[in-house]
């Protein structure tokens, strides 16, 4: 397939006019060099993909016209510069022509101090390249250590092909708009009103600033074509450069990336991470059921650490322990930070029993509205006459319940229950709870293996007059009988 995007030399129309002879001595200029280098930078929140490619070419002494095409590709044609990677080479870009009967066309005119063979760099940015990430996390089967597989998947759908390409992947946020303000040295808010082509410019320039090149470093690569999978080779490994508020994935050595194909690759893997196993109950998180989890952390003590994970499709499965897996969950992994948690969502398990009894309902300490006035007044209090149209004003209502686990499991569990109560609340039992926020009792317990457990506690709601705050107060106490 030939490439849409070609760089070679034109004989200049002046040149038709010259003696054959001379003209004989220039044949070679029309040579198409090929690449020698291919950088691909993509940014997948911008739909940006920062594309550095080299060339080794022949000048000729005298002025030399090299041509640039993005026919049928996603190219941003105002992006394009030309470059000469030695410095002070004798080499000088004169001028850039868009030639208005070629509009995916443009020509440079290099002049040259002498012949001589040099490097040049063209960059550009184009769309329609992205990558996302996918894990897989296997539990052994004592479900003590986790191990960990991370991978990215490239597609390309720019319209052009790029062969042995080093590729780089920009994980996080660059906030190009703060940039671009800082660059103009305006407020944020007056970003918009830039005239298109100055933000355009300033877009550019502060995207090429954040995708600086990085180093290399090894990986191990899977390709894929046509649904494909075939492992490559040669061993390959990501390594990760930490740039401020984002992370960049370089991948050492070359890939193809084809225009309307995919690869994936290894990103890492790690062995042996310890992780803890709860059970939940938090009805805004995981709904009204009780959510068995897996929970690491990624931080160097997990054996991770090294950078933030990005966003991705996540498998869990655990070892059975007959040299075989048993497939658990699959979840959307949100972007985790450095040193933040890690929390693999297994949904309920059929094993262990959670359920909710109701054991009492009463009212007490009710307070009533006098007729004809605004005067409240207890029930019971000494001179207090209850008239039959009398209005109850207020009332503390209690709810005694019993929250019954049964652990049918061959391992004892650690169980977590969060729940919310709006309004003025007293939460009364023994079982040592704390606040998770001023409307949010939070309480724990272990389980043995086979063994069940039956938290008592009583929640107490001062309604109408009684009402004085929105907040839950924990008492420590026997619940009502």
């Amino acid at each position: 397939m030939t490439p849409n995007l070609t760089v070679r030399f034109l004989l200049c129309l002046f040149g038709l006019l010259l003696p054959l002879a001379l003209l004989a001595r220039n044949v070679d200029l029309a040579t198409v060099p090929t690449r020698s280098t291919v950088q691909l930078t993509i940014y997948n929140s911008e739909d940006l993909t920062l594309v550095r490619e080299t060339r080794v070419v022949t000048f000729k002494q005298g002025v030399n016209p090299l041509q640039f095409s993005w026919a049928n590709t996603l190219i941003d044609p105002t992006s394009v510069e030309l470059k000469f990677r030695e410095p002070k080479t004798g080499l000088e870009v004169l001028d850039t022509t868009f030639p208005h009967d070629k509009p995916q066309m443009l020509y440079w005119n290099v002049q040259s101090d002498a012949n001589r063979e040099a490097t040049i760099e063209i960059s550009y940015f184009t769309s329609g390249i992205s990558w996302a990430a996918d894990y897989v996390a296997i539990a052994d089967a004592e479900e003590k250590t986790l191990r960990l597989e991370s991978f990215v998947r490239v597609n390309n759908r720019s319209g052009e092909d790029y062969e042995n390409a080093q590729v780089r992947l920009v994980v996080g946020t660059i906030n190009l708009v703060e940039k671009i303000a800082e660059l103009a040295k305006v407020p944020v808010g007056q970003v918009e009103e830039l005239k298109r082509e100055e933000y355009r410019d300033l877009r550019q320039k502060a995207a090429r600033k954040m995708m600086a090149p990085a180093a290399p470093a090894p990986m191990v690569a899977m390709d894929m074509a046509a649904g494909a999978m075939q492992e490559m080779e040669a061993p390959k490994e990501i390594i990760k450069e930490g740039l401020s508020e984002y992370f960049i994935y370089t991948i050492e050595g070359t890939e193809t990336v084809p225009n309307g194909w995919a690869k994936r690759l290894r990103s890492f893997e790690a062995v042996g991470l310890p992780m803890t196993v709860e059970y939940r109950y938090r009805p805004r998180e995981y709904g009204d059921q009780l959510t068995r989890l897996y929970l690491l952390r990624n931080d160097t003590a997990s054996k991770l650490g090294t950078t933030p994970l990005p966003d991705g499709m996540l498998r869990v499965f655990r070892a059975n322990g007959r040299d075989a897996l048993s497939y658990l969950a699959t979840q959307n992994l949100k972007y985790v930070p450095i040193g933040d948690k890690i929390e693999l969502n297994l949904g309920p398990d059929p094993a262990v029993v959670f359920e909710l009894l109701k054991q009492k309902v009463y009212r007490d300490n009710l307070w009533f509205q006098i007729k004809g006035g605004n005067l409240y007044r207890k029930l019971g209090e000494e001179g207090f006459k209850l008239e039959l149209d009398s209005q109850v004003a207020g009332w503390d209502e209690h709810t005694v319940y019993r929250q019954k686990i049964r652990n049918y499991t061959r391992k004892p569990i650690h169980v977590q229950i969060r729940r919310e109560y709006p309004g003025d609340i007293v939460f009364r039992s023994r079982l040592n709870p704390t606040l998770h926020d001023f409307q949010t009792v939070q309480f724990e317990t272990d389980i043995p293996a086979g063994d069940k457990a039956e938290l008592d506690y009583e929640v107490i709601a001062r309604l109408g007059y009684n009402q004085k705050q929105n907040r839950v107060e924990l008492q420590a106490g026997e619940v009502s009988r």
